[in-house]
């Protein structure tokens, strides 16, 4: 075939690509062909073109059925264990918790007790978190080789906190083949968990360190109903402000700010919304009767509500409405009139429009099937952030890797599957860690970030390493026996700082760089402290930039080379500019070490006295927020926090 006879198209995956990898702004172009097209590389196709049922999404499904043992049955105090059979498992998982809140080493040790004895008699779940016991070496030897089949064992038998767990030890492995297939079984199920109509509010992981240092400015939003804010919010809605209403409801039902789920209240506060005219309560009512959440399952209250928000000027009702439309529930199938909807929500700033578009050109329902024009609306939704488009995008990527052989697209599917994955059910866990941190049981918070760690959160790292770096003894990290020592704290904390470094986090890549720099672990390493500095300095970190200037300028673990060094200075000050006098000082000695060797030694010596490690050096930046504090160092050495550069 002929390149002329190939048409292309071209993904345009800044937004999302940004988001997924910490990359700098590029395009990836991915070339398909008609042949390719029409031999249905895309997998989302089907015998039946007029087949509905998995139009859009798979049936929702609740929280407990997409996460078979999941820990919020402990975690929040009104669930209750609807299984007999699980009770065993609960009551040893909610032993473990208890043994971290407590520093109780020997109730931790029943707990695994426990949990082993349930693993070894076929329990998917309690093999879920023996695979994290053995992978923690909580109370037994760390053992990876042991960690993966209990993981594996559960896998096999459904349960997706360990797929997710398994998917992150693929990529790490670069085994990116069996990663898509693990993160594509996950996004799946987490798409069941989405709205219909538009984007979920998300409980966003949160970061819950700034650098060093704790957040604070961050943290004072997520008190929960203690909150003034919410306080605020609450009075406003009982006197009877309908917008108050449906925010109040929208805490309660999406478990916001720090507030516990409570579908009652949620309904509740959407029903006296609704009364007074609010149409997005009428909306939100409508998919919650669609879905049956809290609840008892009512298609035609469902179409009712949307109607009323639609009216009522909403145009992104008109998604729920056109949903209804192509499945036929609570009112007749009319193809026609989906279309009309989709169409009239697309001309708005609502991306779930788009999305729907897609899926009647991607299915041919009510219109020629058209894989290029799905595509192209599915682009539109994903670079809005809607995650169903971005899962439509991977299985097409997915689909287009496997035709062409090609490792990238694999990686870069792996990649589009792990983001949606991880708006699952089980992302819950970084609502219960940050409930428990703000409580002040550390340990607590420390065991759930170290859970979610597992999965492959990038912040739960995060915070799991600040945790260990910041609270030593009363983050009550375990061991085989007793307590961590510091020096395996220190290495927990470097495995962790690692494991969020190669998922963009330029903070942990400094803290790794550093690691191999002063050769705390297995000796100084200055090729690969450079490494990590490079990657953080990718990330635009000027303090990496510093530090690369540093290595070239006294040729430790790069070239000796005074004009690179010169160079990574000056981006180091086009990048933080308010750090001028250190950098200043650090490009004046490199000047004099240039022009005047004979002396530069003694100058050295006196622009280093000018400035002192203790005095700049406060605080380490948050990625791209840098901070004088963070820049400040002795002219003579680069930035690091644990000990100085030797000259």
């Amino acid at each position: 075939m002929s390149v002329l006879s190939h048409k292309i198209i071209a993904f345009s995956l800044l937004t999302f690509l940004l988001y997924i990898h910490r990359l700098h702004a590029q395009h990836f172009i991915l070339n398909f062909s008609d042949e390719d097209f029409h031999n249905g590389f895309d997998n989302n196709s089907t015998e039946d073109d007029s087949n509905t049922d998995n139009f859009g999404q798979t049936e929702s499904k609740s929280d407990q059925d997409l996460d078979p043992g999941s820990w919020r049955s402990i975690l929040e105090l009104d669930d209750l264990v609807v299984n007999p059979a699980l009770t065993l498992y609960y009551s040893s998982l909610k032993k473990m918790v208890l043994a971290v809140s407590k520093g109780n080493i020997s109730l931790m040790e029943e707990a695994v007790t426990q949990l082993n004895a349930s693993a070894s008699a076929g329990d998917p779940h309690a093999q879920s978190v023996m695979g994290f016991v053995y992978g923690m070496g909580m109370t037994l030897e760390t053992n990876g080789d042991k960690s993966f089949l209990q993981h594996h064992f559960s896998a096999e038998r459904g349960n997706m906190q360990s797929k997710m767990a398994l998917a992150f030890r693929y990529i790490q492995l670069d085994m990116y083949d069996k990663a898509v297939q693990l993160y594509a079984e996950v996004a799946e199920a987490a798409v069941s968990s989405f709205l219909i109509s538009k984007d979920s509010p998300m409980v966003v992981p949160l970061r819950i360190h700034r650098g060093a240092e704790e957040d604070k400015d961050v943290l004072r939003r997520f008190r929960g109903e203690d909150g003034e804010d919410f306080k605020m919010l609450e009075y406003q809605a009982q006197i009877g402000h309908p917008s108050a209403m449906y925010r109040t409801g929208l805490f309660y039902y999406f478990s916001l700010r720090g507030l516990r789920h409570d579908h009652a209240k949620a309904v509740y506060w959407f029903s006296k919304a609704a009364e007074k005219g609010e149409p997005r309560s009428m909306e939100i009512l409508g998919e919650i009767y669609a879905r049956g959440t809290g609840v008892e399952r009512n298609y035609t209250k469902a179409f009712e509500c949307l109607t009323l928000a639609a009216e009522g000027g909403l145009d992104s009702a008109f998604t729920g409405l056109g949903y209804l439309y192509v499945k036929g529930y609570g009112v007749d199938k009319n193809y026609a009139k989906a279309r009309e909807c989709f169409e009239k929500v697309s001309d708005s700033v609502d991306p779930s429009g788009m999305y729907y578009l897609g899926m009647l050109y991607l299915k041919g329902i009510g219109v020629k099937r058209d894989v290029k024009k799905a595509t192209k609306y599915f682009l539109v939704a994903s670079n809005a952030g809607l995650p169903k488009a971005m899962y439509q995008i991977a299985k097409m990527v997915h689909a287009g890797a496997e035709l062409k052989k090609n490792p990238n697209m694999l990686k870069l599917a792996a990649a589009f599957y792990k983001s949606v994955a991880e708006r699952g059910p089980w992302n819950s866990l970084s609502r219960w860690a940050l409930e428990a941190y703000m409580k002040g049981d550390v340990g607590k918070a420390f065991i759930l970030y170290s859970r979610m760690s597992e999965l492959g959160y990038e912040v739960a790292q995060s915070n799991a390493a600040w945790i260990l770096d910041k609270y030593g003894e009363r983050s009550m990290c375990m061991g085989v026996s007793e307590f961590c020592t510091a020096k395996e704290r220190k290495e927990r904390a470097h495995a962790l700082w690692w494991r969020a470094s190669k998922q963009g986090n330029d903070y942990a890549a400094l803290l790794v760089g550093d690691a191999y720099y002063h050769g705390r672990g297995n000796g100084r390493d200055f090729v690969r402290a450079a490494e990590a500095y490079m990657y953080a300095k990718s990330q635009l970190n000027a303090q990496a930039m510093f530090n690369l200037g540093y290595m070239h300028e006294y040729g430790q673990g790069l070239s000796f080379d005074l004009n690179l060094a010169k160079s990574y200075y000056n981006q180091a000050f086009e990048n933080e500019p308010v750090s001028r006098l250190p950098i200043m000082l650090a490009l004046a000695r490199l000047w004099v070490r240039r022009n005047y060797a004979d002396i530069s030694i003694m100058v050295t010596l006196l622009l280093a006295s000018l400035v002192t490690v203790r005095h700049l050096r406060t605080k380490r930046p948050q990625r791209r927020e840098v901070t004088v504090d963070s820049i400040g160092a002795d002219a003579t050495q680069p930035l690091v926090e644990y000990a100085d550069f030797p000259n």
